[in-house]
C-alpha cells in the first residue's frame, strides 16, 4: 500500500541519476491502516456444533486496525517500483491459539489476542505520477504476492503464498507546504484490495464454521502514510 512515486521525482531523478542502476535509494514509510472487509459481497456461513447446523447467514463485516511499516524501492524505470511490507494486526482476536491449540474458555479469557503479521511483496505500476497533478494525486496498480496465515482446510502451512492485486490512489494533502516541511510527505491513501487465491471455498469447513458461498476477495482500506527514512547509499 505504499504510496510512493514508482520513479524517483523530478528534481530527485536529476540529484540521484549517478547512484542509481535499475535500483534506487528505499524509502521507509510507517502505515496506519484501518481495513473494511468483506466489502461488495459477504459469504453465507453456517455455524457447526457436534457436526449439526445450528446457525446459518452472511458473516458480519469487520473493521480492522494494521500497522505496516513499508519499504519502497524506485527504479529508472518510468513508472515501476517495488515494495515490501510487514503488516502487523494488534488488536485482532480468535477462539483459538493456532500454535499452541489452547482455546479462551469461559473461566478464562473472553478471546486471545491474534495479533499476526504478514508480508507483501509487491510490483508497482504506476498510473498517475504526482508530477501530472502538481504534486497532489498519485495512483498506482500493485500485483502482490502476500504471504499470510491460510485460509483453507486443504493448506500444508501455518503460512500460505497469495495471489493479490490493489489498487491504490494517494492524496498528498499537506502538499502546498514547503519542501523541507516534514508533513509535506504525509498521504492519505485509498486502497482496494482482491485477494485471487488462498481463501476459503464453498464447502470448506474451518474450526466451527462450513463456508456455504466463497468468501469475498474484496476489501478497502484506509491508509496514513507517514515517510521515516530515505536511506541514501
Amino acid at each position: 500500500m505504499l504510496a510512493f512515486p514508482t520513479n524517483a521525482r523530478a528534481t530527485e531523478q536529476d540529484q540521484d541519476a549517478e547512484r542509481c542502476w535499475f535500483l534506487c535509494a528505499p524509502e521507509i514509510k510507517i502505515e496506519p491502516t484501518m481495513t473494511f472487509e468483506p466489502i461488495f459481497r459477504r459469504p453465507v456461513i453456517q455455524e457447526l456444533e457436534d457436526g449439526e447446523v445450528v446457525a446459518e447467514g452472511p458473516a458480519a463485516r469487520e473493521t480492522v486496525f494494521e500497522l505496516i511499516l513499508a519499504v519502497g524501492i524506485p527504479t529508472t524505470v518510468p513508472r515501476v517500483g517495488f515494495t515490501f511490507e510487514t503488516i502487523f494486526i494488534p488488536f485482532g482476536e480468535t477462539d483459538m491459539n493456532p500454535f499452541t491449540g489452547v482455546a479462551a474458555s469461559p473461566i478464562g479469557p473472553a478471546s486471545i489476542r491474534n495479533n499476526e503479521i504478514e508480508l507483501e511483496f509487491e510490483l508497482n505500476l504506476g498510473l498517475i505520477e504526482p508530477e501530472q497533478t502538481s504534486g497532489w494525486v498519485e495512483s498506482h496498480f500493485d500485483i502482490v504476492d502476500k504471504f499470510s496465515p491460510a485460509q483453507r482446510p486443504t493448506d500444508t502451512s501455518v503460512y500460505t503464498h497469495k495471489l493479490n492485486f490493489e489498487w491504490d490512489t494517494a492524496f498528498l494533502v499537506f502538499n502546498w507546504l514547503p519542501d523541507e516541511h516534514y508533513l509535506k510527505g504525509v498521504e492519505v491513501e485509498g486502497s482496494l484490495d482482491y485477494v485471487a487465491t488462498g481463501l476459503a471455498r464453498a464447502g470448506d469447513v474451518i474450526g466451527n464454521e462450513r463456508f456455504v458461498t466463497d468468501d469475498s476477495p474484496w476489501s478497502f482500506s484506509l491508509v496514513f502514510i507517514f515517510p521515516l527514512a530515505p536511506l541514501a547509499p
